[in-house]
């Protein structure tokens, strides 16, 4: 991008737009950039399109790209055991949404209820990412409708029936008395930490 300071202001703008889901007008833009000219404003957002970050629809209002929402992702690895020594790395960018969901029109998020999966690392509150399949393989963590309720469970089988196993020993094992349908498979899970 052209000016130095365009970084801070897609920085700006990206957090205004994560609250409001908008690009404001050219006026309210002056305050979230800290400038008092509309014209600069004008210029801020040329300069965002020249670089793909935004762009007008047909009646000219400006909406985001899809390189607007790309992160960053270090090359680099966080090491979870011992720590290792640091060194320098260069970042690629992705957009979340392209890391987690193969398909939108088959993919649903989910709020998890409950800790039957825990010992999988699934927690209550945590979003699970499901792509909706009628089919599953055995060892999938599945959404499956059992008796006319949604459960989330690893799928097993068991003396050829199929079984719907926890990941939390206080829990017991499914045995389907009626039917068992697959809605779809956890392909991706989404947790937010609070400080």
């Amino acid at each position: 991008m052209g000016d130095n300071k365009d970084t801070e202001y897609l920085s700006r703008l990206q957090d205004y737009y994560a609250n409001w889901k908008n690009i404001p007008s050219y006026a309210r833009l002056c305050e979230v950039f800290g400038i008092a000219s509309k014209s600069w404003v004008k210029t801020i957002l040329t300069r965002l399109e020249e670089a793909y970050l935004i762009e007008r629809t047909p009646d000219g209002t400006w909406v985001p790209t899809r390189k607007f929402f790309e992160r960053s992702l270090a090359q680099a690895t966080i090491q979870a055991g011992m720590p290792v020594a640091v060194t320098q790395a260069q970042a690629d960018f992705f957009v979340i949404d392209e890391m987690l969901i193969d398909t939108p029109s088959k993919t649903t998020l989910i709020t998890v209820k409950g800790d039957s999966m825990i010992d999988a690392g699934i927690h209550e509150g945590d979003v699970a990412i499901v792509e909706k399949r009628l089919t599953a393989n055995i060892g999938d963590i599945v959404v499956a409708i059992v008796d006319d309720e949604f459960t989330l469970k690893t799928l097993g089988r068991e003396k050829g029936a199929f079984i719907l196993c926890p990941a939390n020993s206080a829990y017991p094992i499914i045995r389907p008395q009626g039917t068992l349908e697959i809605f779809g498979v956890l392909t991706g899970l989404v947790r937010k930490y609070r400080v």
